[in-house]
């Protein structure tokens, strides 16, 4: 049996200012914005390529047995691109603050691309939730 990672839930604050960021600034695509019951909204949004989509749900209690994620709260969720410096170029030229690449060296991290699979970047939502963006070989990405 499959077990498939297909959505997951963004705490923020301002849902209208959320979707703008995730929409116009990182390039995801709005699944849907609907209110589906009294009172209920729920934003989803994928990222270009991927099968896990993100979810912002206002009103709706947690399911039973979870507890609440603050907002900002959701730290370091990966996303994979096949060249990273025109990932970095695409994001800042929206209007995203994110960090240098990096790898991780001898000593920790360090500026600039490391080997396949060490060249990072991250950035934040308004709400501070914290994203990494990794460069990983397109053979071996899509899985």
């Amino acid at each position: 049996m499959n077990w498939t990672l297909e959505v997951v839930p963004l705490p923020v604050t301002d849902m209208d200012r959320a979707k703008e960021f995730y929409a116009n600034k990182a390039g995801f695509t709005v699944d849907l914005d609907d209110e589906v019951a009294p009172g209920m909204r729920i934003i989803q949004m994928t990222p270009p390529g991927s099968r896990c989509s993100l979810a912002m749900i206002e009103g709706m209690p947690s399911a039973p047995g979870m507890k609440e994620m603050a907002p900002g709260t959701l730290q370091g969720l990966q996303l994979c691109v096949t060249d990273i410096e025109a990932a970095r170029a695409e994001l800042t030229g929206r209007g995203v603050d994110v960090s240098p690449v990096r790898h991780v060296g001898a000593t920790g991290w360090e500026d600039g691309k490391g080997e396949t699979w060490n060249s990072f970047m991250s950035f934040e939502d308004p709400d501070g939730n914290g994203w990494v963006v990794q460069e990983a070989p397109s053979e071996l990405s899509e899985r």
